[in-house]
């Protein structure tokens, strides 16, 4: 065959000749029947034509006369995936990669269709396979970090996107979008916001890209901006897609009820229904919107279904959380023993005014009220919530498991090389203050009390309390990022079993450890807050308390807070979220006897207020 034949055919593709690139294929195929070269260049011409069921005919026919052919498969696979043949996609896939386990475009395409087939663990470990294999590209880096995250290894994704400010300005449209989407997985929301803004300055059109951007916009409490983005969504009726009208909608139901709409929020969610059948946010909205309106059977019912719905998904990134004999709360964290902790050799550590403010405590407890209290003051610098301590013993994990079994074999230059690691993974967080003092909140640190003590043995710990009720209905009413407290939180009575349980295990190891820690109760703070405020200054040693007060007005200030209750921070303190539980006491019954344990420790009654 004339190789100028085939030159010119490449050329047409290249220059968006598909058609002429079809004709010359067709009628060189006469000539040659079953040449490889020209079938496979038909069945491009065709694709990018789109006209996709041909296509996928001429790589059927490609990969029966060529079997053993990785690439042949591989395109077979993809051409089925871009007709909706998803599981034939599937086996075409794994075919091209057991013919050719090195073949890493195929194991970058078949990463990315796992994916859509929700399969994030089996797709992480491809998209990895093929980074390994030289496909170390931005796209299969976006997408491996999606699996990632998609995976709950949100440190993984971390790495993996680390260099992205490198890759841009992106060349393609769909991949930046695609990048912004996933840094949103991370939390990284100002980062993907500013890559949305630079996409719809070229783009105003981009509706997937109006939709994240507004639901920025809105956690970062810029409401107006968020209606406006959101708004021509809706009217873009022929542009615009029935999923994404839908999404639309209920951004505008959230921003209503952050009015206190709630009742114009109800509206729309009824009008809009769920986008599907596994739409679990949508019945966690529909539950926030209940709830305001006081109608609680129906805030729980639909909180029902928001969990059934929330596990189902779940249990495709972490099935082994929602096993029968799963634990109530299930976290890879450590303990530690009378006997082992007699062992602990004395080591030199930081003084308390050296060491990282802690703010721990059950999630919905008040930690992020206390948080921004504390970053408030000028002496005191707080950030994003963050898993140091998942990440430190990751770290000791991986040289060798047994040393989370006893601190006690860590050495003075073991114990100095862990805290220069967690001051580093700060720093990646903040810009650290000269002369001002961290504060770490993460709520679930409270299951890390041995290893910060082991650390940071002088430090100054402040323990959120609220009433257990009240704290196991907030978090029930939560659609949490964590598969490990979105599967504590499937039920109300598993909910109750991890309070008591992530309670009692801190009462013991307090009670062992006696580190310096104090309590400061939700129901206290809101009802005097000069006066709590004060008790938290002396307790850190801070001069002056005042600038604390001022926290509802500094929060107003942050470009994003990274929890449920950023909507809420920004207010001054008010009582609403006491004795809220009263209200659903009837759904409380049966978990009553649950808490009762801790109830009575912490000094809480089950009575109905006076």
């Amino acid at each position: 065959m004339n190789t100028d034949v085939i030159s010119q055919i490449v050329v047409a593709l290249k220059t968006g000749r598909a058609a002429q690139a079809e004709q010359w294929s067709r009628a060189a195929l006469l000539e040659l029947p079953g040449n490889e070269d020209l079938l496979l260049l038909l069945a491009m011409s065709l694709q990018t034509q789109r006209r996709l069921p041909e296509a996928v005919s001429i790589h059927a026919e490609l990969v029966r006369l060529f079997p053993a052919n990785s690439v042949h498969w591989n395109n077979y696979a993809t051409a089925l995936g871009e007709t909706g043949a998803m599981q034939d996609a599937r086996a075409a896939y794994s075919k091209a990669v057991a013919l050719d386990p090195a073949n890493a475009q195929a194991k970058s395409q078949f990463g990315q269709l796992l994916i859509e087939l929700r399969e994030p663990l089996a797709a992480r470990e491809m998209l990895l396979d093929a980074l390994v294999l030289g496909h170390d590209i931005p796209e299969t880096r976006i997408h491996a970090a999606r699996a990632c995250c998609l995976s709950q290894d949100l440190e993984g994704a971390r790495e993996l996107l680390a260099p992205w400010r490198s890759w841009t300005p992106l060349d393609d449209d769909g991949l930046q979008l695609s990048l912004a989407q996933v840094l949103t997985l991370r939390n990284d929301v100002l980062d993907a916001a500013e890559l949305l803004e630079d996409l719809l300055s070229r783009q105003p059109e981009n509706l997937e890209a109006r939709l994240l951007l507004a639901t920025q916009y809105e956690r970062f409490n810029r409401l107006a901006d968020a209606e406006a983005m959101a708004e021509p969504v809706l009217r873009a009726m022929a542009e615009s897609t029935e999923a994404q009208r839908n999404e639309a909608t209920h951004l505008l139901a959230a921003l209503a009820l952050r009015k206190r709409d709630a009742a114009a929020a109800k509206q729309m969610l009824e009008r809009c229904g769920p986008q599907g059948e596994d739409d679990y946010a949508h019945y966690f909205q529909l539950a926030a919107v209940h709830d305001k309106l006081g109608e609680t059977d129906a805030a729980m019912y639909a909180l029902h279904v928001a969990h059934r719905l929330e596990a189902k998904e779940r249990q495709f990134d972490s099935p082994e959380y929602f096993a029968p004999d799963a634990k109530a709360l299930p976290l890879q964290t450590l303990g530690v023993s009378a006997e082992q902790y007699a062992r602990w050799p004395r080591l030199i550590a930081p003084e308390g005014r050296d060491s990282p403010v802690f703010v721990v405590g059950f999630p919905r407890s008040g930690t992020t009220l206390l948080e921004q209290m504390l970053d408030a003051h000028p002496d005191l610098q707080s950030m994003d919530e963050n898993p140091f301590f998942n990440r430190l013993a990751d770290i000791l994990r991986k040289h060798d498991s047994r040393i989370l079994e006893d601190l006690g074999v860590l050495r003075q230059f073991d114990c100095d090389e862990l805290r220069k690691r967690y001051y580093a993974m700060v720093d990646e967080r903040v810009s650290r203050q000269p002369g001002v003092r961290v504060v770490d909140k993460n709520p679930l640190n409270m299951h890390w009390l041995p290893m910060i003590h082991r650390l940071f043995p002088e430090a100054k710990i402040i323990l959120a309390l609220r009433h257990p009720c009240d704290v196991v209905l907030s978090c029930y009413m939560q659609s949490f990022r964590s598969s490990s407290l979105a599967a504590a939180c499937s039920t109300l009575e598993r909910l109750a079993h991890a309070y008591v349980e992530t309670m009692a295990k801190w009462i013991d190891e307090a009670a062992l450890l006696q580190p310096s820690v104090m309590i400061s109760r939700y129901e206290d703070l809101v009802a005097d807050v000069a006066l709590q405020t004060g008790r938290i200054g002396r307790f850190l040693d801070l001069a002056d308390a005042s600038p604390m007060l001022h926290f509802d007005s500094h929060a107003r200030g942050k470009a994003y807070i990274a929890t449920p209750s950023y909507s809420q921070v920004i207010e001054p303190v008010n009582r609403r979220g006491m004795a809220r539980w009263h209200k659903y006491r009837s759904h409380f019954e049966p978990v009553l006897p649950i808490l009762e344990p801790m109830l009575r420790h912490w000094g809480y009654s089950a009575d109905a207020p006076a």
